[in-house]
């Protein structure tokens, strides 16, 4: 419990702190008041200032702003003539020699005033305009000295050289050095660059790519001078009649030498141009000698023309030399299969026309032989007709596209193709699968249109049937002989048969006459008598003639007779036709054969007729074994 002393204390003490407080209170009511007082002056004297103030601050923000302007006029005033300053500082340089300069100062100048030439195009000041085109004068002086430098580098290469010498050695052509290169490169990129800039006209025919095209194409044309003339001058022909002999012409020379150099050309652009470039300014660069070669092609089609029969088969080589370095050419990146086709076309339509020409030739030559040979021997039209084929098979790869182009039966001039055939077209179509069986088409319609001409005269031109089986067996024979030892043998298999059926055709003819011979060593024995022949080899001659009657020994007399007559008569004719070795042989197997049997039967029954004395008997059989083993 607390004591009433303590108490009275302790409300003593609060009651002073609560008198501080209240006095406190009212110093703090005062003061409110004159802070109150000081915010309604100053409030007072903020509007005033503010009235005073207000339009110099305005002023003063319109001062700023054209401040700003000015500085951005003046910016602008310094931007647009940065690219004349440049411009006046590069003109010195442009308008030097680059060589004195250095390409590489000269070309940096060249980008400055591209980028100067750049930015005033954008600025679209009018006033700009005849500074636009000072500087677009100044980089075409700039441009025309720095073609000239890409001029000079290439010449230093251009110097022609002499094909053989690198076919022969088999070197590779020359190449534009790696360092050289890399300069026209540096100098096409910014002349095109400058194009660009300069002009809106199609960029693809810079100058750059047209000085090219036209320093390493008469390059290439010279270089290739030479061969095309070689070409020309080698299918000249010292006789008239000479067939032409596969790779006799320099053609292939010309052709490998073309395609070495168009390779190596390709790879010299490639290293210079945009890769968009490369095939336009390889096609630009070659044409010159492209043209030239197409001009050569030209004579040579006109001498082929000239001596078509002879020296068609130029034409395909010209034809197979030509399409593969098209398409070679073409593997390696350089497309020209169409101007070379374009180029070949004169030389596809000679070979065309010759194949009927060939077929045409025979024919004419055997309707223009007043005689056949007087011994039966094979004519000359006959091997030169199987050279013709033979020759051919040395062009298969051309012959079956041009015979494909033609169409089974197209070669034909005399009449339209036969029902095997199908309608030729004008395009020149790829070796198909048919292309060996056209060739063999061809092959029997030559073939059968000379065995049929042969046929005919022989009938007309000789009166003996012996002698004309003869000489159809001799013509038949040269023909199997020259297609069994050539190519001929796997194309013509077909044929076998055919030429099978003309052979026994021929035989058969020639063996009438020995028919006839046949003949007079038959006999009549009649078997109802009592006295039955004798047969077999115990024939007792003496015996058979000593029971004839007069009349049947004078009959056997004259058989002996009429046989050795008509025998001489045979043998020497025979040894006087000129045959082919297997015609003999087999026509010599064919009369012994026939006659040997035949004449030893009648011998053994009656040569006793005479008695030995050989009046009638002339031969005995050892003797008509020998006369017959005579004549192969």
């Amino acid at each position: 419990m607390i004591a009433p002393r303590t108490r009275k204390a302790a409300f003593a003490e609060e009651k002073a702190e609560v008198e501080v407080l209240g006095a406190n209170l009212e110093k703090l009511k005062g003061l409110t008041k004159k802070i109150q007082g000081s915010m309604n002056r100053l409030e007072s004297s903020g509007k005033s200032v503010q009235e005073h103030v207000a339009p110099i601050y305005g002023n003063t923000q319109k001062l700023q702003i054209a401040n700003s302007n000015v500085d951005r006029i003046l910016e602008a005033i310094g931007k647009i003539r940065e690219p004349l300053d440049k411009g006046n500082r590069e003109e010195q340089i442009l308008r030097s020699n680059p060589k004195q300069v250095g390409v590489t100062d000269y070309i940096a100048s060249i980008d400055r005033t591209t980028r100067a030439l750049a930015e005033l195009k954008k600025s679209n000041l009018r006033s700009n305009q005849q500074a636009i085109a000072e500087l677009n004068g100044l980089m075409k002086t700039g441009m025309t000295q720095l073609q000239d430098v890409f001029r000079d580098i290439l010449r230093e290469d251009a110097r022609p050289v002499e094909p053989l010498h690198y076919l022969t050695k088999q070197l590779q052509f020359p190449r534009i050095p790696e360092e050289k290169s890399s300069r026209l490169r540096t100098i096409n990129n910014h002349v095109f660059a400058s194009m660009a800039q300069t002009t809106d006209a199609d960029v693809r025919d810079y100058p750059t790519t047209k000085t090219y095209a036209e320093i390493r194409g008469t390059y290439l044309t010279a270089s290739l001078q030479n061969l095309s003339s070689a070409s020309i001058s080698t299918a000249r022909k010292m006789s008239s009649d000479a067939m032409y002999r596969q790779g006799t012409s320099g053609i292939g020379t010309y052709a490998a030498a073309l395609e070495s150099m168009y390779a190596a050309e390709y790879e010299n652009i490639c290293p210079i141009f945009a890769r968009e470039d490369w095939t336009r300014v390889c096609n630009m660069t070659c044409r010159s000698s492209l043209n030239e070669f197409s001009k050569t092609l030209r004579e040579l089609n006109n001498h082929i023309r000239a001596n078509l029969i002879t020296d068609c088969y130029l034409a395909f080589e010209i034809i197979e030399l030509v399409s593969s370095l098209a398409l070679r050419l073409e593997n390696r990146g350089v497309e020209l299969k169409v101007p070379m086709a374009e180029a070949l076309q004169p030389t596809r339509q000679t070979a065309k026309e010759s194949l009927g020409a060939l077929v045409e030739d025979t024919r004419a030559k055997m309707q223009s032989m007043m005689a056949l040979p007087s011994d039966a021997g094979a004519v000359s039209v006959t091997a030169e007709t199987m050279v013709k084929l033979q020759t051919l098979t040395s062009y298969l790869s051309p012959l079956s596209s041009i015979l494909t182009s033609l169409g089974d039966g197209g070669w034909s001039t005399q009449s339209p193709a036969t029902s095997r055939s199908h309608v030729p077209t004008l395009k020149s179509l790829d070796v198909g699968p048919d292309s060996g069986k056209l060739f063999a088409n061809y092959a029997r319609d030559l073939l059968e249109d000379l065995y049929n001409t042969l046929n005919t005269k022989s009938r007309a031109m000789i009166k003996n049937k012996s002698a004309q089986g003869v000489f159809m067996a001799n013509n038949i024979a040269v023909i199997d002989r020259m297609t069994h030892s050539s190519e001929l043998q796997n194309l013509l298999f077909e044929l076998t048969e055919t030429i099978d059926s003309w052979r026994k055709k021929a035989y058969a003819n020639y063996m009438d006459a020995w028919k006839d011979v046949s003949t007079h060593l038959l006999d009549v024995q009649y078997t109802s008598r009592s006295v039955r022949p004798q047969s077999g080899g115990g024939i007792d001659s003496a015996a058979i003639v000593k029971s004839l009657s007069s009349k049947d020994k004078e009959a056997i007399k004259e058989k002996f007779k009429n046989f050795n007559l008509t025998f001489d008569e045979l043998i020497t004719k025979y040894k006087s036709f000129k045959m082919e070795r297997e015609v003999r042989q087999h026509l010599a197997r064919e009369i012994a054969r026939q006659i040997e049997p035949l004449y030893g039967r009648f011998f053994d029954r009656y040569h006793e007729i005479d008695k030995g004395r050989g009046k009638h008997v002339k031969f005995d059989k050892s003797q008509m074994g020998t006369v017959l083993a005579g004549l192969s």
